[in-house]
């Protein structure tokens, strides 16, 4: 990590306001953290995960949030205007629908 990221870390978007956690690495020592990071890794492109690259917790998320986005990426490109994650159209369990749903309207509404 570059001196500049440690004085001045990506703001998260998600995670503080739904686990109230202020890191990454926070929110990775939760099992409700490592199933949200997702979310933060779809709705935030600032987030640097570089020091956190080889954690399979960080790579599921990685992998989940670029299915999310390649189902959804007209919808996010359009509210985020954010940077494309790669494609990956593998399945999207849809029973975290809601829980997109929410995380975007709440993303949306607070940018």
């Amino acid at each position: 990590m570059s001196k500049s990221a440690l004085h001045n870390p990506s703001p998260l978007k998600v995670l503080p306001a739904y686990l109230g956690s202020v890191s990454v690495e926070e929110a990775l020592r939760t099992e409700r953290g490592r199933r949200m990071l997702w979310l933060e890794i779809l709705l935030n492109d600032q987030l640097d995960l570089a020091t956190w690259q080889t954690d399979p917790s960080v790579q599921q998320a990685y992998q989940t949030a670029c299915r999310w986005h390649t189902h959804y990426r007209r919808l996010l490109a359009y509210l985020f205007h954010r940077a494309p994650l790669p494609a990956d159209a593998g399945p999207i369990d849809f029973r975290d629908y809601r829980t997109f749903a929410e995380a975007v309207y709440f993303v949306y509404a607070h940018r």
